[in-house]
């Protein structure tokens, strides 16, 4: 019985000695949890907390350079972090595009794309990613037609001259791009095709370089986005044969379409988008898409667009992606007809 009695205290005795023990474990445990919680990328509310770096696959002076840095600075003023403008051009998109499918998947790595994303899926046989499978598409930002236009000592004023002009001149004229295989490239092997001329292609990196190659005389044509070209044009730098839409741009009224030119059918937008490495979260690219929707939207920024003959847009994740689908197909069709494919 006097052993029975001792236990029982001893019991007693050594559970009050466990309580501390126990709740040091179990601060621990909930201290270890808040900490894992905190640092777990899942957890990240807080995105952005540093600088974002906005890739431009394109020499500085272009159309996406220029919808980059208005983008950048508006990003900048919302989140309150820097947008750092990445100007990555060369290898018709390819450089900086590759720099961001290799970038970390937390949303501080962006892309603006062109049009030039849908045609590498299928121009490169090869290239050092997928750009479906490696990106997750944000949204598209903005479109726009392109413009034909000739430097001012080319002595043509309409579409139809420029291809009696050509026809009569096989091989001689050249015209610029933003790069093999740019929109711009394969606008003009549209044109080529349904005008059935020989032009000579000399590719830049990006569009800026080719706007001034045209403006100075170094080649002579050139199917620029509006965003960048307008200007030239309204200042008399530049020449405008018509414009690659199915309707004349409010902001050129005056220039034809090149379907009501004499090319019935053309019809070449090009658009910019954003584009985040696959596998980012999808909150973080909920809220970039929210965010870039809602600035494309704002009256200065629409109001800029407009003026430069884009269209600000701001569609879903899903509707880009069909989009890019979209376009992948167009453009495999003009790819194969002209036989252009690069190693």
């Amino acid at each position: 019985m006097n052993s029975v009695r001792r236990t029982i205290p001893a019991r007693r005795e050594a559970t009050l000695r466990a309580i501390p023990l126990l709740l040091a474990f179990a601060m621990a445990l909930t201290f270890g949890a808040d900490c894992r919680a905190a640092s777990s990328p899942a957890g990240e509310k807080a995105y952005p907390s540093r600088p974002i770096r906005l890739v431009v696959p394109y020499a500085p002076g272009g159309g996406t350079d220029i919808l980059g840095r208005l983008v950048g600075a508006k990003l900048t003023e919302s989140w309150g972090q820097p947008v750092i403008i990445d100007n990555r051009p060369g290898g018709g998109t390819v450089i900086g595009t590759e720099l961001v499918a290799r970038a970390p998947a937390d949303g501080y790595t962006v892309l603006l794309g062109t049009g030039t994303h849908a045609v590498n899926a299928t121009l490169y046989p090869k290239l050092p990613f997928d750009p479906i499978r490696d990106f997750e598409p944000v949204t598209l930002l903005a479109s726009a037609p392109n413009v034909l236009v000739v430097h001012p000592s080319l002595p043509v004023h309409t579409l139809k001259q420029f291809i009696a002009f050509a026809r009569t001149r096989p091989g001689q004229i050249n015209y610029g791009s933003s790069g093999n295989g740019g929109t711009g490239h394969l606008a003009m092997e549209m044109l080529k095709q349904m005008a059935k001329i020989d032009l000579l292609h000399v590719p830049y990196k990006g569009g800026g370089p080719a706007l001034n190659a045209v403006l100075t005389g170094e080649v002579s044509a050139l199917i620029n986005n509006m965003i960048a070209t307008v200007p030239q044009i309204k200042g008399g730098r530049l020449r405008a044969l018509g414009v690659t839409s199915s309707r004349r741009s409010p902001v050129v009224p005056e220039v034809p379409t090149l379907a009501e030119s004499g090319l019935p059918g053309f019809d070449a937008i090009g658009w910019f988008g954003v584009f985040l490495p696959a596998g980012t979260p999808p909150s973080i690219v909920d809220k970039l898409n929210s965010e870039l929707a809602r600035i494309v939207r704002l009256p200065d920024v629409h109001r800029t667009l407009s003026g430069q003959g884009a269209e600000a847009i701001g569609n879903s994740k899903k509707e880009f992606a069909e989009i890019i689908q979209s376009d992948i197909a167009k453009w495999r069709t003009v790819l194969k007809a002209a036989h252009i494919v690069r190693d």
